[in-house]
């Protein structure tokens, strides 16, 4: 179940750790301890899954969607598994997306102190009145997101053509809309966003739409990130 489900179910006493009433905030080791959801113990996972999907534009990031446009479970739903978006990328962008039913690995990549590096490939237009190079440099700027200021971006391996500008952007954190605002506040249109790695997992070639599952080494790497 998603977390606001669980979180609902420990408040109206449904779960039990060890005899006693659970409540929000505790923590429970479900190899050492015995935990019930309505008198039942609570069924052990031991497969964990970890897939790095292609996400497409105009796919939503969640499991379900109440008007009704596609989600990235459809993409996924061969696995058999409900494997859970690691972090998020809004409806129009596209590229790398972590999913995994390791909820513990999850909430470590998620956690707002951020740690892990996020590279995007953008693409903006440019209005082609002589500051174009100066709202580029202007990414980097730190933003107010949610009352907090967002960390420095760092802009790379910048290509200008005509009336476009490609480049790559890398951030630690991943806050709501975080590239796209930057954008808004340089000045710069967005025609193209797409997530390309998430630190040591690379999109490499792996085609829209299309999913493959993680290395071991993949998996190693990402649970030393702290």
């Amino acid at each position: 179940m998603s977390r606001r489900s669980a979180e609902e179910m420990i408040a109206a006493g449904k779960v039990s750790v060890n005899g006693k009433r659970a409540e929000l905030g505790e923590k429970a080791d479900p190899d050492t301890d015995t935990i019930l959801v309505n008198g039942k113990k609570l069924p052990r996972n031991t497969d964990l899954i970890y897939i790095m999907l292609n996400k497409p534009a105009g796919y939503v990031t969640t499991l379900s969607d109440e008007k009704g446009r596609k989600t990235v479970a459809d993409l996924v739903s061969s696995v058999g598994t409900r494997l859970y978006p690691v972090g998020r990328l809004d409806l129009n962008s596209d590229g790398l997306l972590l999913m995994t039913n390791d909820g513990a690995l999850a909430n470590t990549l998620m956690h707002p102190s951020g740690g892990i590096q996020k590279v995007y490939r953008l693409t903006v237009k440019l209005s082609g009145d002589g500051n174009d190079e100066a709202a580029i440099r202007k990414l980097s700027d730190p933003i107010e997101i949610d009352g907090r200021m967002t960390a420095p971006a760092k802009i790379s391996d910048i290509e200008i053509s005509g009336e476009k500008a490609v480049m790559l952007v890398s951030i630690n954190e991943g806050r709501n809309r975080q590239i796209r605002r930057l954008c808004e506040n340089a000045g710069l249109t967005v025609i193209r966003l797409t997530r390309i790695a998430e630190g040591p997992v690379r999109l490499g070639k792996l085609l829209p739409g299309k999913f493959r599952f993680l290395t071991s080494e993949e998996i190693d790497l990402l649970k030393a990130v702290r």
